[in-house]
């Protein structure tokens, strides 16, 4: 296992995508973090009496498009060797395909976990300073349930890479597997106004977004609830996705 692992990292390592995207993907954590900061500091005092979180503010711009650019990299880490003929290569060197998807989804899984600490934790600290500027609550890194609300965020965009490599599993085509994505991350949530108030508590991104809360919402999911909710989600899509990669014809 630990020679597959490797080799998927140097494959992953290689892709020449994988630099551009994680780049573009820690831009826009931070620039729409701050940008969605300073919003939230000019609103703050409308906010209900004790109901403004500064690290919700903070990191809400971090989940608008940067996990489609953490997502690519789980689609990609698959369907590039469809695209290219690898896959062949990859099966023919590791037979066993569940353990080829496993160490798939292991080593994306940690990229997207080390990128989103980066991004989480630049997301925070970019988004506070635009808080304290405007006049609104600050938090620090020492209060209660701030790194709960950071690492969590970094486990929550592993999740999405995870997503990633399962829908590039089950459509084994970039463009399939990036719309599937997209569907899921970014378009579902954002029709979540329209719909009846329970998709958001229960829909598994956005369940799992109140690991970011640092003030409960009794209407949602707890952080850890909520976060649990998102993996048994992924567990489910990551089997789904060893069913028809075990079956089908490489």
């Amino acid at each position: 296992m630990i020679g597959t692992l490797r080799s998927e990292w140097t494959k992953m390592r290689s892709l020449r995508s994988t630099p551009a995207t994680v780049v573009v993907a820690v831009l826009l954590a931070v620039g729409l973090g701050t940008l969605v900061a300073r919003r939230f500091g000019t609103v703050w005092a409308d906010a209900p009496a004790d109901g403004f979180d500064p690290v919700a503010s903070s990191l809400f711009g971090l989940f608008i498009l940067a996990p489609l650019a953490v997502g690519a990299l789980g689609v990609l880490s698959v369907t590039s060797e469809y695209a290219s003929g690898m896959i062949r290569t990859s099966l023919w060197a590791v037979p066993r395909r569940g353990r080829l998807l496993a160490a798939k989804a292991a080593v994306t899984g940690l990229a997207g976990l080390a990128i989103g600490a980066v991004m989480a934790l630049g997301t925070f600290v970019a988004g506070q300073a635009q808080l304290g500027g405007a006049g609104a609550p600050q938090a620090a890194l020492t209060d209660p349930g701030v790194l709960r609300a950071i690492a969590g965020t970094a486990v929550w965009l592993a999740g999405v890479a995870l997503c990633g490599v399962a829908f590039g599993a089950l459509f084994r085509a970039t463009a399939g597997g990036f719309a599937a994505l997209v569907a899921m991350v970014l378009v579902a949530p954002l029709l979540a106004g329209a719909l009846p108030p329970w998709f958001a508590k229960w829909w598994p991104t956005m369940a799992g977004q109140q690991i970011a809360s640092t003030v409960p919402d009794p209407a949602l999911l707890g952080p850890y609830q909520g976060l649990g909710l998102m993996y048994a989600t992924i567990a489910v899509l990551l089997a789904l996705s060893y069913g028809v990669f075990r079956t089908r014809d490489a």
